[in-house]
């Protein structure tokens, strides 16, 4: 008994000892920083947008073979079952399982007539020619059984069907860049989100400094007042701008708590720790020529453009003749499959078929074509200019931001100076409370209005990249 209870006793501890290891190693893995190529890395493989995006592009090339597959023809295999007492149709049935007989168009009929007339020598009456066979228009229900093996090709078709796979491998190229796009715009967000989060954490440390001083003003202003070189409503100021500047941490907190949200849902998984970005964005070195050939906007104009030629060659193919080409093979018996051997028939043949005249219908389309041909050169010239216009704008916007953050950060190492100057001048009760608080708010300001500019600048610089698609140089 007392070994089975030690034995019992050593499972325990065993099976403790491997749940605690599971729940660190747990805890461990869901406490690891993930990175920013890591994150990007788990965006293009789970992020649902994404997901969406891949499945267009496959349902693009399932429509692509479709369009190529109709160049091999079509092979139908066709099984009818008929049950008629109509005379046309029993006569048919008969004819195409090849078992048609004289007594079907009422030989023995005219013979029961025909016979007695010849062998009295006299001439076969007028009525054996006229009187209607019973047996031929009212014949007995029959089954009617048909295999038949059909196999059609297009020969020549104006080219059309050429000009329909041309289309259809511009739409998947279209649908592939779309992919990119969406890659790249969710690259550009996740992005943007860390460095943010990098600029979050920045202004937050800077506040807390800022918070720590003021609670050692408060302190400093609280033994003041026990000595009577102070005013209580000295360390209401105080406190007051404490409670502001807790405020602001709050609310930056928030944030975080917000970008952490907006991470988790761009890579489709909950995201509680991420490492940010201690570089800053540098400004990419590639050319407009660079951007302009690797846009992912101006590539899917050019891919509109071999759509609408493709378009354009499918009117042209109006004004040509249409020669197809068929082959079948089939055996009809009462029965299925009945005599298959004996009843099989084929046939082959070709058509040719050409519109000469439909009212200028093929020449409005033709038109219509050429239109649209020339309103997509169109479409592509402007998104070129207009990409050129951006890059542009978004340069200059970038060299005016460098400065803005250059002039911040000197007049944030003023204001912080300033602040601390005047906080030892009020303790010499040289100045008021008051005066101290102006600074140090003007500080706090210059602290939120850096953050902005570095925010603005770095979702410039994205952009930029976003335009070049994504790329980073």
């Amino acid at each position: 008994m007392r070994t089975y209870t030690n034995a019992f006793l050593t499972k325990k501890i065993i099976f403790m000892l491997f749940l605690s290891l599971t729940l660190n190693a747990a805890q461990i893995a869901t406490t690891d920083s993930l990175t920013l190529s890591e994150a990007i890395e788990i965006l293009k493989s789970q992020n649902l947008e994404i997901q969406a995006a891949t499945l267009d592009v496959k349902a693009a090339k399932e429509d692509e073979k479709t369009a190529s597959g109709k160049h091999w023809g079509k092979l139908d295999f066709i099984q009818d079952f008929s049950n008629s007492n109509d005379a046309g149709n029993v006569f048919g049935f008969k004819l195409a399982s090849r078992e048609a007989t004289f007594g079907d168009f009422g030989a023995k009929e005219f013979m029961d007539v025909a016979t007695p007339a010849m062998g009295a020598g006299q001439p076969i009456p007028e009525s054996a020619y006229t009187t209607p066979p019973d047996r031929l228009n009212y014949p007995d229900a029959r089954n009617f059984f048909q295999s038949k093996l059909k196999y059609e090709i297009p020969l020549f078709t104006g080219f059309k069907i050429s000009s329909y796979s041309e289309i259809m491998n511009a739409m998947t190229k279209m649908k592939g860049l779309e992919k990119e796009q969406v890659v790249n715009e969710k690259i550009y967000e996740l992005r943007k989100s860390f460095y943010d989060m990098a600029l979050l954490e920045e202004s937050i440390k800077n506040l807390n400094t800022i918070f720590h001083n003021i609670e050692t003003l408060e302190d400093t202003t609280q033994s003041m007042i026990d000595v009577g070189y102070a005013k209580k409503v000295d360390l209401l100021e105080v406190q007051a701008k404490k409670g502001n500047v807790e405020r602001l941490i709050t609310q930056m907190d928030s944030n975080q708590k917000l970008l952490y949200h907006y991470i988790s849902f761009l890579l489709n998984q909950k995201i509680t720790n991420i490492t940010t970005p201690r570089e800053n964005v540098l400004m990419p070195v590639f050319t407009n020529e660079d951007i302009l050939n690797k846009n992912l906007d101006i590539k899917k104009a050019s891919a509109g453009l071999e759509v609408q030629e493709g378009m354009l060659d499918v009117s042209k193919s109006s004004y040509y003749p249409m020669v197809g080409a068929f082959a079948e093979v089939a055996t009809a018996d009462d029965t299925f499959l009945g005599n298959a051997d004996d009843h099989q028939s084929y046939t082959v043949g070709a058509r040719l078929s050409w519109n000469i005249f439909n009212g200028g219908i093929d020449n409005a389309k033709l038109q219509k074509a050429q239109i649209k041909q020339l309103k997509t050169k169109t479409q592509l010239q402007l998104a070129q200019k207009g990409i050129t216009l951006q890059v542009d704008k978004i340069r200059t916007e970038i060299i005016t931001l460098d400065s803005d953050i250059s002039s911040l950060q000197k007049e944030l190492a003023l204001a912080s100076e300033i602040y601390t100057n005047y906080e030892g001048r009020y303790r010499e009760k040289l100045i008021s409370m008051s005066d101290v608080i102006i600074k140090q708010s003007e500080e706090i300001k210059k602290i939120l209005q850096l953050q902005q500019t570095k925010n603005k600048r770095n979702q410039r610089i994205f952009e930029l990249e976003k335009l070049a698609n994504g790329e980073q140089k």
